[in-house]
């Protein structure tokens, strides 16, 4: 069980600087309010952190899904090429042999 212990009294402190030691609980008091807010303030900024790291992650998923798009659209493009510039060669051949350009 707790029990509060009383500060101690020095007799020998004049009366004037012993109402000082009385605003020791509200120094205490706002060390205590100053506590809570710090803890408060802590958990909003965990709960920024969880949510800013959530959001990463959804954007580092949402890039790799377009860089996988992007490989792909790249391969198509690639594997297509080739048999448009052939039928270019083509048409410019066709174009030489007949003198029409």
């Amino acid at each position: 069980m707790m029990c509060e212990v009383m500060p101690t009294i020095n007799e020998d402190t004049p009366m004037s600087q012993r109402g000082s030691q009385s605003s020791g609980s509200e120094s205490d008091t706002h060390f205590e309010q100053l506590m809570v807010n710090m803890l408060d303030e802590r958990d909003r900024l965990l709960d920024t952190l969880r949510e800013t790291q959530e959001s990463l992650g959804l954007s580092q998923q949402s890039l790799e899904d377009v860089l996988y798009d992007r490989d792909s659209l790249q391969r198509q493009l690639n594997s297509a090429l080739p048999q448009f510039k052939t039928v270019q060669v083509k048409i410019v051949e066709t174009d030489a042999i007949t003198g029409s350009g």
